[in-house]
């Protein structure tokens, strides 16, 4: 009796609830497209809320190798011959992220150079120094008393040296390479999802259409991209009225291209994931492979050089044919092994820039978590009609120290201003836009700091970082002014435009191939023996998911 009612109740409660209890909680864990939170659908064709529920994990974008974040001591120089007390052995956590298999080649930049050109013509006015901006400075290979001329002449451009790394570029011109980069691989993005027509990349470089495509433009505001002529290059798309252009939350627009940071070069480079010794994880690794040798010692090899650096006074490559190492200046990229990771000339070759401002010693104190010196905060410009600004015409322009002008924006791109009290007001995490010289350099970073005036110079040179300040500007007509400082106060090179570049090149000793050393050069600069690569914030995971295991159960 006492079983048969407890069927009864059982029975009842399954009427009364609609469904039996196998049905209710399969459907309460597959139903993907319907809210955990709400119950509403989500994808609905009625329109609603609309979001990728099939994302399963970030792509590779061109280019790039996957790394897996983790710890490792970063600073650990192995040796200090030069005694520059430049760096501090701390313990990091790096998240994953990408970075480019090669360093940036001619090619590439090349490719990067003819967009420019075609987009944004040199001949007229209001253009002209945007492709002349972006030009490298070929005259680094010059020497008094040495004749490089061919390479002056040829480097850049000849297609015997397409696939060498690009040099002559300064640090600014490398981050906006990596800002165009980012644009044109979304619009790929794009058009294979149907967001945009077919080769509707192409129209901007051949003139159809007037503008070009933003990625941060199409993200706010999409109908202001290619000067407000979407309409005709958008793809399949277009028919569906709720999803007519993409989102953040699709989960097609990739992260931006950037400089890495100086964390994530010395991890990549390091590539502690291929040895599993105790030394190696705390920092004992001298190179970007195993040992302490620059020289192969594998049976299959043997005795080959594994990176591209000056061997010795006069020595560039060894004696032709015997212990040459295959490179008198550059060499072409993927010429060595990889690291364990598979990039490739993580040391020799070229050294590379990073995003880092450079300063004598990293504080362990500060963030032991993606450390990185250079975070200026910005936002979106918001016009009074509540809409996202978007510079048409106004192309601000900078002279640099050395007289260089560059584009500091493009057409069609949106405006950015520094963060303000109201985003900063009473914030425990940051206080201001520009944090580059926080803890060391700023203010606060002195027992001089309630004397600071930039009026005075007396009060100026009691600051930690008092570099020269040299004054270069263009008049009306374009002639340049020039006004150095003349200073005796002056102490230092180092300020908030020092960056770092990491890697020995092929004209640096083997002493400089270690991952941990690290220099500095003004942003503005350029030389024959800098170059870089890109990198991508990894979203999501921490690793790939592909035979994995999660908490246990085999992933999907």
């Amino acid at each position: 009796m006492k079983k048969q009612f407890i069927k009864i109740v059982l029975s009842c409660a399954v009427i009364a609830g609609g469904c039996s209890v196998t049905s209710c909680s399969k459907k309460s864990s597959s139903s993907k497209n319907v809210s955990r939170a709400t119950g509403w659908k989500i994808n609905a064709k009625e329109g609603g809320f609309q979001y990728n529920t099939d994302f399963k994990e970030q792509e590779t974008a061109p280019g790039l190798v996957f790394v897996e974040g983790g710890t490792f001591t970063k600073g650990k120089v192995q040796d200090d011959v030069m005694h520059d007390w430049n760096n501090t052995p701390t313990s990091q956590h790096v998240q994953s992220f990408y970075m480019d298999e090669t360093e940036v080649t001619n090619v590439m930049y090349l490719e990067y150079l003819d967009y420019l050109k075609s987009v944004y013509p040199p001949e007229n006015p209001k253009y002209a120094n945007i492709y002349k901006g972006a030009l490298p400075d070929t005259l680094v290979w010059r020497n008094r008393l040495g004749f490089n001329e061919t390479m002056t002449n040829n480097y850049l451009r000849h297609p015997a040296y397409a696939e060498y790394p690009v040099v002559g570029v300064n640090w600014i011109q490398a981050t906006q390479f990596a800002e165009w980069r980012t644009d044109r691989v979304n619009e790929v993005m794009l058009e294979r999802e149907g967001y945009l027509a077919k080769d509707a990349k192409y129209q901007a470089a051949t003139g159809e259409v007037a503008g070009t495509f933003s990625t941060e433009a199409y993200l706010n505001r999409p109908e202001s991209v290619y000067n407000g002529q979407i309409d005709s290059l958008q793809g399949k798309m277009k028919k569906d009225s709720v999803n007519t252009y993409a989102k953040r939350s699709s989960g097609i627009i990739m992260p931006e291209y950037r400089l890495p940071t100086e964390t994530e070069w010395e991890y990549a480079a390091a590539a502690q994931v291929g040895s599993r010794e105790y030394n190696n994880y705390r920092g004992r690794k001298k190179y970007p492979w195993e040992g302490d040798y620059t020289r192969n010692g594998q049976r299959v090899g043997r005795g080959d050089q594994l990176a591209n650096f000056k061997q010795g006074k006069g020595d560039y490559g060894g004696i032709a044919g015997w212990s040459d190492d295959g490179a008198d200046i550059t060499a072409e990229v993927m010429s060595y092994k990889p690291n364990d990771l598979g990039l490739y000339d993580m040391a020799g070759n070229v050294a590379e820039w990073v995003a880092d401002v450079y300063r004598p010693i990293v504080d362990d104190e500060i963030s032991d978590f993606n450390y990185f010196r250079g975070n200026i905060y910005m936002k979106t410009a918001i016009g009074e009609d509540g809409k996202v600004n978007i510079l048409r015409d106004s192309i601000v322009f900078d002279t640099l120290p050395n007289g260089k002008v560059i584009a500091m924006n493009l057409p069609g791109e949106i405006k950015m201003v520094p963060v303000d009290e109201e985003e900063t007001y009473l914030r425990t995490n940051f206080s201001s836009s520009d944090n580059r010289g926080y803890r060391d350099g700023d203010p606060s970073s002195s027992r001089f700091f309630d004397r600071f005036s930039d009026e005075e110079d007396q009060d100026d040179a009691r600051k930690m970082y008092n570099s020269p300040k040299h004054k270069v500007e263009r008049d009306s007509l374009g002639k340049l002014t020039r006004e150095y400082d003349h200073s005796n106060n002056r102490t230092t090179l180092i300020n908030d435009e020092v960056r770092v570049y990491k890697g020995g090149s092929w004209r640096d000793r083997a002493y400089w191939l270690d991952p941990a050393q690290r220099r500095y050069l003004p942003q503005y600069m350029a030389t024959d023996y800098i170059g870089f690569r890109c990198a991508m914030s990894r979203v999501g995971s921490k690793s790939k998911t592909k035979n994995k295991t999660v908490r246990g159960k085999k992933a999907k």
